[in-house]
């Protein structure tokens, strides 16, 4: 059985595609994105991959990500924390090697308590370079 949502929208779409390496930004929860396979880059219609970087000392904001799962693979670093729930009560540390799959929705947030940045390699179902971020200022006392 056919998916036609799926199906490609133009011939364009039938080749394969380069991303050469680009600019990174910070996002507005504060981590460092740089996009690879993006909606701006190679109009991907389902996914977006590239790298994320949490600064040494720093951590981000509270906050969800509307309508879309995001997966990541921490790749250099020490360690970070995920504190995430509707009141950020599971604290659990992430090292090196370890994936991180964070649900649509769920309130989160990321810290990086070492002198080491920590990288990851993310993937989500939201193709924009600009992801669906909710900030939650509510939430920003819970995490010391």
């Amino acid at each position: 059985m056919r998916n036609e949502a799926m199906q490609p929208k133009n011939v364009h779409a039938l080749t394969a595609k380069i991303v050469r390496g680009s600019d990174s930004y910070v996002a507005e929860q504060g981590s460092v994105y740089r996009s690879g396979v993006s909606a701006e880059s190679v109009g991907s219609s389902m996914l977006w991959l590239g790298t994320i970087s949490l600064p040494a000392g720093r951590r981000t904001s509270a906050h969800r990500h509307r309508g879309h799962e995001t997966a990541l693979l921490m790749t250099a670093g020490k360690e970070i924390e995920i504190w995430s729930g509707a009141a950020l009560e599971r604290c659990e540390t992430v090292l090196p090697g370890d994936y991180l799959f964070i649900p649509a929705g769920v309130p989160h947030v990321a810290v990086n308590r070492s002198t080491e940045n920590a990288e990851f390699l993310g993937a989500r179902n939201d193709p924009a370079a600009n992801e669906s971020v909710v900030l939650m200022p509510e939430l920003d006392e819970i995490v010391p």
